[in-house]
């Protein structure tokens, strides 16, 4: 079994930067790309970003580039998100994800585990 947990998360200004968190548990052995996906309220969950196993390759949803970063430790099993110049429509509850296919995917249906997710509020 696979276990993620995330951290980070918090309320923040506009304009602001917060640095989420996700630490992978388990059968680490397994070369897991990882993502980060969001789910603010009466939405459905969105792709934000993700992160092939060696670190080599990242994809962004067009919300998130040029302000997002996604990058992982392999040796922590850990995966991060930075976030900068935060808008009040990034407000959401954030969920990292792994998946054991590789290259660039969007999909909830292609991740195999899930984090409970961390809330992150922007005020306005």
């Amino acid at each position: 079994q696979v276990q993620l947990v995330e951290s980070g998360g918090g309320l923040v200004q506009a304009g602001g930067s917060l640095r989420l968190s996700c630490v992978v548990s388990g059968r680490t052995s397994r070369s897991f790309a990882m993502g980060w996906f969001r789910q603010a309220p009466g939405k459905e969950r969105e792709f934000v970003a993700t992160i092939t196993y060696s670190g080599g390759s990242t994809y962004y949803a067009d919300s998130a580039k040029g302000r997002f970063t996604i990058s992982r430790d392999n040796a922590k099993n850990t995966v991060y998100l930075q976030m900068n110049s935060l808008k009040p429509e990034d407000t959401a509850v954030y969920y990292c994800a792994a998946r054991w296919s590789s290259g660039d995917a969007r999909a909830v249906y292609d991740y195999n585990y899930w984090g409970q997710g961390t809330q992150v509020t922007v005020s306005s």
